[in-house]
């Protein structure tokens, strides 16, 4: 079947979705453009002017980026105050607005308060502040080394912004998505526009109505559009695109982005391994492995997606995962406070027919109305069963039995390569020997998630999973480009008239001289 728009099929992929709706190009405050988010009110609206200019190109998003454009070539974003009051402001939107935060990421898909402080708001602050402490480092000039010709002249790297970006943002942690991104492109010196996710339609409505009252107008715009209108806003030459989201759709991001010829980074998924060996503490491994996998309800793109394991490993674990299960949601999960329920009615029918898969050993209780699943384990799952066919993105735990360590490295390698990879053992050279012996995006040994909570660490994928890193450093290099500089003095022409024609023998060895780069510890033979 023909397709039309390139992106028709979203809505039917994990984790992003972009329903059709009404264009809006959000940024109406008052006072108007003032950034600093001290009593700014911000209302809905398209902006005048941008989106008419754009019609009359017939693309109703050009007049919004050819506005950026022009606010990031007066070089306005460029001067490390004007980045660092941005994200001052950037800040108080975090502190001003956390219980809305809270609110909507409740009302969205019930998450737990706890966990929405601790994966939306404090994550995103350590973020922002190391960023803040670092900033003015990471600005200035790299000086590189030298050969001989030009020992006198200035060898640098300089730090540019790449101009005007785009972000496109997933449901599932809908304000870090967006967030983490947006501090590393204003730290960088770009203007932005931000596209959140519309599944979260209340997280989406108060980063729409909020987050322009904090920020530069002039510079940064937040836009909410459905399929038709996101297609039109790729159509736009954008100077970067970030994306979060599945492989799928990733594809799409980046078909768009070749038009442009525009660098991209995408922050992809998949099917993360958890190989637990016979030697571990298996209550630990139970409680770090089901905290992983249950926290947001699984909707998470770095949980434990399957474990593998033996036989006996697996009827130890079984008692381990019931318990821990137990501890952190109670005899009936479904009146926790502290379990979240999965965000849409289309995501719940694909994660409850994945049920199917192996046996239920735990849980496996569902509730349409409320779009509850239980934290549920799956007994002797077969590579060939659903579960095993796509990433899960929900609180489904499929147990895949080897009989090695080196089958479940054949298992791993067999497959996409995973934007992240667990195992669990006490024996530490198991620990190493998977860690050389595979790829994935990360890698965390002895635990689940907690390598994503260090801005030290960059974060991405590879292959399938995902292209470009970010978080911390990564973050404003992403969206750096990383401009290669030489500044040569004017005189000493004597030196450079070794390079001139006519050209000579000797002319050619006095230039080998100069500019060759000899490999150390090596030496000649006469």
């Amino acid at each position: 079947m023909e397709i039309s728009s390139p992106f028709s099929q979203l809505s039917l992929q994990q984790p992003l979705e972009l329903p059709e709706q009404q264009l809006a190009v959000h940024g109406k405050c008052s006072p108007v453009g003032s950034g600093t988010g001290k009593g700014a009110v911000c209302g809905r609206g398209s902006r005048k002017g941008s989106v008419d200019h754009g019609a009359m190109s017939g693309n109703p998003y050009a007049g919004l980026v050819s506005r950026l454009r022009a606010a990031w070539l007066s070089g306005k974003t460029r001067p490390m105050e004007y980045r660092v009051a941005q994200l001052e402001a950037l800040g108080r939107f975090l502190d001003e607005k956390k219980q809305d935060i809270l609110e909507a990421t409740a009302l969205d898909m019930r998450k737990p308060s706890f966990e929405a402080y601790f994966s939306e708001i404090l994550l995103c602050k350590n973020e922002l502040n190391d960023t803040l402490n670092n900033l003015s480092h990471w600005m200035k000039d790299e000086h590189m080394e030298k050969n001989l010709v030009t020992q006198l002249d200035s060898v640098f790297i300089r730090k540019d912004p790449y101009g005007v970006v785009l972000i496109i943002a997933p449901w599932n942690y809908p304000i870090h998505l967006f967030l983490v991104p947006l501090i590393g492109a204003i730290a960088a010196g770009n203007c932005v526009i931000v596209k959140p996710s519309e599944t979260t339609k209340n997280t989406e409505r108060l980063v729409a109505e909020a987050l322009p009252c904090y920020l530069d107008n002039d510079c940064f715009a937040v836009v909410t559009a459905g399929v038709e209108e996101t297609t039109k806003l790729l159509e736009n030459k954008f100077d970067y695109i970030f994306f979060t989201g599945s492989p799928s759709v990733g594809r799409i991001i980046m078909t768009a982005a070749a038009k442009h010829l525009t660098p991209v980074t995408l922050e992809l998924g998949g099917k993360n391994p958890c190989y637990v060996s016979d030697n571990c503490e298996v209550q630990n491994v139970a409680r770090r492995v089901a905290w992983g996998r249950f926290f947001n309800a699984g909707q998470t793109c770095v949980a434990p997606d399957y474990i593998l394991c033996s036989v006996e490993m697996q009827e130890k674990l079984m008692p381990a995962l019931r318990e821990a299960i137990t501890e952190f949601y109670g005899s009936n999960p479904q009146e926790s406070p502290d379990f979240a329920r999965i965000v849409g009615d289309k995501q719940f029918r694909r994660i409850r027919a994945l049920l199917s898969s192996g046996r239920v050993a735990i849980g496996g209780q569902t509730d349409e109305q409320e779009r509850y699943i239980a934290p549920t384990v799956l007994a002797d799952v077969q590579p060939s069963d659903p579960a095993m066919q796509e990433e899960i993105f929900g609180p489904i735990l499929p147990i895949v039995v080897v009989a090695s360590m080196d089958e479940a490295i054949d298992f791993i390698n067999a497959r996409e390569r995973p934007l992240a990879l667990y195992v669990f053992s006490c024996d530490s050279k198991v620990v190493k020997e998977v860690l050389e012996r595979t790829s994935s995006g990360s890698f965390c040994g002895n635990d689940t998630l907690m390598h994503v909570t260090l801005t030290s660490l960059p974060f991405g994928g590879i292959g399938n999973s995902g292209l470009g890193k970010y978080h911390g450093k990564s973050t404003f290099d992403t969206f750096t480009h990383h401009r290669s500089c030489l500044h040569r003095n004017m005189g000493l022409e004597t030196i450079n008239a070794l390079r001139y024609p006519p050209y000579s023998q000797q002319k050619l060895g006095l230039l080998t001289a100069t500019f060759e780069i000899k490999r150390k510890g090596m030496c000649t033979l006469l």
